[in-house]
């Protein structure tokens, strides 16, 4: 059997608003509640986020690699959300994208206030051969 990531469990403030922000976004499939949760299937993967209402919590990062045409889509829904966005985890606000290994990247936060990144090309050991 192969080895895979089969869901993650994502705090939220409110998992349903959640859950429909990453469907929106994203793209991805709402499954409903399941138990104490509110489903997020990733279609091309088994993968699913399973969102859980939390008052407290640390927010994560979660990187999600893309298409340049699915890129285009998001980030279009994410300036038409209003919401802010940038080219680095330190500035995620800057209203700019990154080019890093010559693909394109950006950070914004989720309804939670999870940073978010969407970005077409892997990271290399190149790209962080100064830090």
């Amino acid at each position: 059997m192969t080895v895979e990531l089969n869901h993650t469990i994502v705090a939220a403030h409110d998992k349903e608003m959640s859950a429909l922000f990453y469907e929106r976004t994203f793209g991805f499939s709402y499954e409903g509640r399941l138990g104490p949760f509110e489903v997020v299937k990733i279609p091309s993967q088994s993968l699913t986020l399973d969102f859980v209402d939390r008052d407290e919590f640390e927010t994560q990062h979660y990187a999600f690699k893309v298409s340049e045409e699915e890129f285009d889509a998001i980030f279009g829904r994410i300036k038409v959300d209003g919401r802010a966005y940038g080219s680095h985890p330190d500035a995620p606000t800057n209203g700019e994208i990154n080019n890093w290994g010559g693909g394109r990247g950006v950070y914004f936060r989720d309804p939670s206030g999870h940073l978010l990144e969407i970005l077409t090309q892997d990271y290399t050991p190149e790209l962080f051969a100064d830090d």
